[in-house]
């Protein structure tokens, strides 16, 4: 399939890697994806429960050309700045990612409290 995609001249491939046996509990899959990777010639995008230190590594290794955070920057808006600063992280509460309050769940998560 994603050898296929080259025909197209497709600008990026974004796969969600299964990385995830549950919202809390990951399993290790190194090489998953590096077949996909191989094949696709454009941009590589991964996706499936990555965090800073999995994610640098996943692309050090050239397994992706990015990696995707999609709970952590909903819970995190100034994710690029907790990760430079290897900052704690805000945790998601996923009761609310799907609710029709405009406000809580997707905009009440706080910033990053720095004097930089």
């Amino acid at each position: 399939m994603a050898e296929s995609l080259n025909e197209f001249k497709i600008l990026y491939c974004h796969i969600v890697e299964p990385r995830m046996k549950s919202v809390f509990e990951k399993v290790d899959c190194l090489d998953s994806l590096v077949p996909m990777r191989k094949a696709f010639k454009g941009t590589f995008i991964s996706a499936g429960g990555y965090g800073r230190e999995d994610g640098n590594k996943a692309v050090a290794e050239n397994r992706t050309d990015l990696v995707t955070y999609g709970r952590l920057f909903l819970a995190n808006p100034d994710l690029p700045k907790r990760f430079e600063l290897n900052a704690p992280l805000n945790k998601y509460d996923m009761s609310t990612f799907y609710i029709r309050d405009p406000v809580v769940g997707y905009t009440d998560y706080p910033f990053l409290e720095t004097t930089i």
